[in-house]
């Protein structure tokens, strides 16, 4: 599939341009942009590429399914989730593990956002992507606790500058194994994404990689473990499991990040990690904060370890 590009689409970002063309998510449009399957005059190029009279875009028809995600996009109110906080612009969700936050390529029906639009069917409107409707910052699938939803278009756009300048408060109860050597740290370590589907990995900024910067203090130290508040003060996929891996204190639980050589009598199916506090400054100026308690299985792994 070729598109050309006429005077009235001239300085559009390439990314929007196809969104709006092809009308499928610009998530999925900058992957297959950085990916090569979309190219410009036959060459590789950035999303945000801004177009001229008489480009080319070049598309890989077997690569990109054209379709209105958003309509795809099923209500279910059978999704369970924990409403902390609500007012007319924002939620605070309190989310379980297990459950996802969007649909991915696969158009899952039982997401956390699939539950929201049961209830806010408004939020379909909010945002740019229509598979995430009203998300500012995620969870991963297995990772618990508080997170932000918005539920107007004035809240997304001010709340994702919030996010940019590093002003919400975010911050993690993680059990890692083995003590901490120190009391405290700050990991300041690059991340990309790995060929490997769905990892993370720690490279250099030559490499390709994006900052990435944790904090944590220790809570407590047990004989083979470390139970540990963390701050975040980026928000980059699988941060903190990739950061603790990477040091060689992987996060209990965490079978994607596991090290063979750790072993730990520990029955656990999900990460030991979870969104405990979230704090912010609201549109109308005041200042929130929230605290989530441990979600029970993670309280009994702390009574069952010394």
């Amino acid at each position: 599939m070729i598109i050309k590009i006429n005077s009235e689409n001239q300085n559009e970002r390439l990314d929007k341009f196809l969104t709006t063309q092809l009308k499928i998510s610009r998530s999925k449009i900058q992957k297959l942009i950085k990916h090569g399957k979309i190219t410009l005059n036959g060459e590789k190029v950035t999303p945000h590429f801004f177009l001229r009279v008489d480009d080319k875009i070049n598309i890989n028809a077997k690569d990109i399914k054209v379709e209105n995600i958003s309509k795809e996009l099923k209500p279910n109110k059978k999704v369970k989730y924990k409403i902390v906080f609500e007012d007319d612009n924002v939620l605070v969700i309190d989310k379980p593990s297990g459950l996802l936050v969007h649909p991915t390529d696969k158009i899952e029906n039982d997401t956390l956002v699939n539950g929201l639009i049961a209830y806010y069917p408004e939020l379909k409107k909010i945002g740019e992507d229509p598979t995430r409707p009203g998300i500012v910052h995620r969870l991963d699938k297995d990772v618990s606790g508080l997170m932000l939803v918005c539920k107007t278009q004035k809240a997304l756009e001010y709340f994702k500058k919030q996010f940019q300048d590093r002003k919400i408060k975010k911050i993690y109860t993680a059990l890692v194994h083995s003590p901490m050597e120190r009391s405290e740290g700050i990991i300041d370590l690059p991340l990309e994404r790995s060929k490997t589907k769905g990892k993370m990995l720690v490279k250099s900024k030559e490499q390709g990689g994006k900052e990435a910067i944790t904090k944590y203090t220790v809570i407590k130290q047990f004989q083979n473990f470390a139970l540990l508040e963390v701050q975040i003060e980026t928000g980059r996929t699988h941060q903190i499991r990739t950061h603790f891996n990477f040091i060689n204190h992987p996060i209990v639980g965490d079978k994607l990040y596991q090290q063979k050589k750790v072993k730990a009598n520990i029955e656990l199916d999900r990460p030991f990690l979870h969104s405990t506090k979230l704090g912010f400054k609201n549109l109308d100026g005041k200042y929130l904060d929230f605290e989530s308690k441990l979600p029970l299985k993670l309280s009994k792994i702390l009574k069952q370890i010394k």
